[in-house]
């Protein structure tokens, strides 16, 4: 049995859902988002609360069933929070700017690397080593994040590189120099 399919999901002030079969919206003060549940999974809203069922007990049924409570619960989270991921960028010279929609990052190659930022996501430049990615759907932040980094992953000799702010780089050492071996 799925765990997670079978807690129910309190709806917060402020946040408003529609159900049909077809599709769940949900409402809240930063925007709305929606989503096509699969037809083994229901979706019911009662009591200030969502309930997730699965109409059989197939296996892939009571995972879409989690799935889908998931989905529903980082939408909720989204709608009335929103979420946000910070990257770092190290290295002499690195840096980003923003142009209009763009950004432009000097990551160490000949000209900067532009990144066009969907409109789904607010990227701020609080620095010119750091970035804030913001919005409300949880799986388009961390692709956005994911594809900035990606630009320049960071390397393990001296951290160079863009990288998220809770991450840590697993450094190595450099090559040792023999010292009284043979000439």
């Amino acid at each position: 049995m799925s765990r997670i399919g079978k807690k129910t999901i309190a709806i917060p002030k402020g946040v408003t859902i529609t159900c049909t079969p077809q599709k769940v919206t949900v409402k809240g003060s930063k925007g709305e988002l929606t989503l096509t549940p699969r037809p083994e999974v229901g979706v019911e809203v009662a009591n200030g609360e969502i309930k997730v069922t699965a109409r059989d007990e197939e296996r892939t049924s009571r995972a879409y069933q989690g799935t889908t409570r998931a989905l529903l619960a980082s939408m909720i989270v989204g709608v009335s929070q929103g979420y946000e991921k910070k990257l770092e960028i190290n290295g002499v010279g690195y840096q980003a700017t923003a142009e209009g929609k763009n950004i432009a990052l000097a990551l160490g190659f000949n000209k900067p690397v532009k990144f066009t930022v969907p409109s789904t996501v607010t990227v701020d430049i609080p620095t010119p080593t750091s970035l804030v990615i913001k919005g409300i759907d949880k799986q388009q932040v961390g692709m956005v994040a994911a594809a900035i980094r990606k630009l320049r992953k960071p390397e393990p000799y001296k951290g160079k590189g863009i990288k998220y702010s809770d991450e840590v780089i697993r450094r190595k050492a450099g090559k040792a120099f023999a010292s009284g071996g043979a000439a």
